[in-house]
């Protein structure tokens, strides 16, 4: 089993920054693939970005790409996402989550896909 708890969520203004921490526990050594979604009431859970956890090789959405950064720390089993030149369409809920299975290409990977999930936690961009 795999456990991630997410940190970092708030209230920030357009064009702010924000950092989002996702910490795993458990059994870390089968672990694959860290990713970030999000997703608003009543949308489909969308892909942000995703890590490769042995080579950090990274993949991003089209809409954050070149604002924001995923990245990890191996040591303390954490990654985060790095949200720079945030807009109010930026607001959602934030979901890490971990994928234990081999892998071919982050880009392929569904939300479905993945193996375990952190709770959430909201990010609000105000205009």
């Amino acid at each position: 089993q795999v456990q991630l708890v997410e940190s970092g969520g708030g209230l920030v203004q357009a064009g702010g920054s924000l950092r989002l921490s996702c910490a795993a526990s458990g059994r870390t050594f089968s672990i694959s693939a860290m990713g970030w979604f999000r997703q608003v009431p009543g949308k489909e859970r969308e892909y942000v970005a995703a890590i490769r956890w042995n080579t950090g090789l990274t993949y991003y959405a089209d809409s954050v790409k070149a604002r924001f950064t995923i990245s990890r720390d191996n040591a303390k089993n954490t990654v985060y996402l790095e949200m720079n030149s945030l807009t109010p369409e930026d607001t959602a809920v934030y979901y890490c989550a971990a994928v234990v299975s081999q892998i071919r290409a982050l880009s392929q990977v569904r939300a479905s896909e993945y193996d375990y999930w952190g709770q959430g936690t909201q990010v609000t961009v105000s205009s």
